[in-house]
């Protein structure tokens, strides 16, 4: 598990089910809540290109 701080997405409603994300020198850590029970890893470039797409 990432040990860097996670962020929530500025888009956020109400509660905590949100985006949020972690950054290391080589992954992007993703999961929908505080709880960060399931955590989605990609590189870089593939968070850019998701962003990018969206």
């Amino acid at each position: 598990m990432p040990t860097n701080t996670w962020r929530k997405s500025s888009y956020c409603q109400e509660g905590e089910a949100c985006v949020h994300i972690s950054t290391d020198l080589n992954k992007v850590h993703i999961t929908d809540s505080d709880a960060a029970q399931t955590i989605v890893t990609v590189s870089h470039g593939a968070f850019a290109a998701l962003v990018k797409s969206l």
